[in-house]
């Protein structure tokens, strides 16, 4: 079997360095806002090149907490894009605001910068763009855009931990970032985790609270907060990841340069941002025959994926927001076309070559 992610052969490489750190964790006795989240906050926010880096229970709690921090509120618009995973947009209704969204461009998957201007209104308070499968967005366009209509920019990182756009690291560039730590991350917790940086000093010290129950000072709650808060442990796990993130990450680099040797011109394939640097959190191809891909490829035991079959203004949980089939044709296209093969930095170079012909043979039955 083949699978998607295989963190048994990640744990051969760094098992004992994780097995060191949990006990160290555990010893130490202080799981809650304990020295190895402080530690791994300091540590990521000096690797992405921000000022402040705060921990979170999960990538969504980032984003939601992210857009109270930054101010929104029930009755503002916040702009983000339809393909995604449902996340993104989940965190703008935790805030009772209204999900307005942009098309993707079909090569880069990515926001179509050209359709989003016409989509800001007086009531749009933010614009999250996301990296999506590790590649950067077109961020100097949306910056330069939100920036023009004095809107903030908080960019969705869950699947780019590591990537590089116009030589600065993605997470570094918006009014916010949000990161996920969910185990089949570039840089995953083994349970629950999330990040979100920032280099404002007043969207950190209001994070800071909302993550802790509204609190600056203990048992003193000055404003609604929740209890979103990263476990020492996954901390202490985060911080041993954090040392091989760059070889971790070239390694699938390195994975997605078979693929797309190999690929090229028979499958259609995320294009990467010529001003960025893909990480690759997953290699998905586009293809009229992604049934006869999947079937092929569960007969000979290999795993893949759909990310993502329906995009989320087609989702039941949104259908009060009155989108239909036809608003947006790029992401429904695609949400009928993609399908994601095999992508970690263990794969062997036969195992990669097997993944190939398969996909091949099945695109020429």
């Amino acid at each position: 079997m083949i699978p998607m992610l295989d963190i048994k052969r990640e744990l051969n490489l760094i098992g004992d360095e994780v097995r060191e750190a949990v006990e160290s964790s555990i010893k130490e006795t202080r799981f809650i806002l304990g020295p190895n989240v402080e530690a791994f906050e300091k540590e990521a926010a000096d690797y992405l090149g921000v000022k402040y880096a705060v921990g979170v229970a999960s990538g969504t709690d980032a984003l939601h907490l992210a857009l109270r921090a930054l101010g929104v509120e029930e009755g503002d618009e916040v702009i983000t894009v339809p393909f995604t995973f449902i996340a993104t947009a989940e965190a703008i209704l935790y805030c009772n605001a209204r999900p307005v969204f942009v098309d993707v461009d079909r090569e880069t998957m990515n926001m179509d910068v050209k359709q989003l201007e016409e989509k800001i209104t007086e009531k749009t308070k933010v614009i999250i763009p996301v990296h999506l499968f590790g590649n950067p967005a077109n961020m100097d366009e949306i910056l330069d855009i939100a920036k023009r209509h004095n809107v903030k920019v908080l960019d969705d990182c869950a699947q780019s931990f590591g990537a590089v756009y116009k030589g600065k690291r993605v997470g570094s560039f918006a009014d916010a970032s949000a990161f996920s730590f969910f185990p089949s991350k570039n840089l995953g917790c083994y349970g629950d985790g999330g990040l979100v940086t920032t280099n404002d000093e007043e969207v950190y010290k209001n994070l800071k609270a909302l993550r802790n129950h509204g609190s600056f000072v203990r048992y003193y709650h000055e404003m609604l907060g929740f209890n979103s808060r990263l476990d020492d442990i996954q901390a202490a796990i985060l911080r041993v990841k954090l040392k091989y993130i760059d070889k971790f990450n070239e390694d699938r680099r390195n994975v997605a340069d078979k693929y797309i040797n190999s690929l090229k011109g028979i499958v259609d394939i995320q294009k990467e941002n010529s001003d960025g640097t893909h990480v690759y959190h997953q290699f998905t191809i586009v293809s009229d025959k992604r049934d006869k891909i999947i079937e092929n490829l569960k007969e000979h035991e290999i795993a893949s994926a759909i990310y993502y079959p329906v995009p989320v203004h087609l989702q039941k949980s949104f259908e009060r927001f009155g989108y239909k089939k036809g608003d947006f044709p790029v992401s429904e296209y695609l949400s009928k076309k993609v399908v994601s093969l095999p992508m970690n930095p263990f794969l062997e170079d036969e195992e990669v070559d097997v993944i190939i012909e398969v996909v091949k043979d099945s695109v020429n039955e």
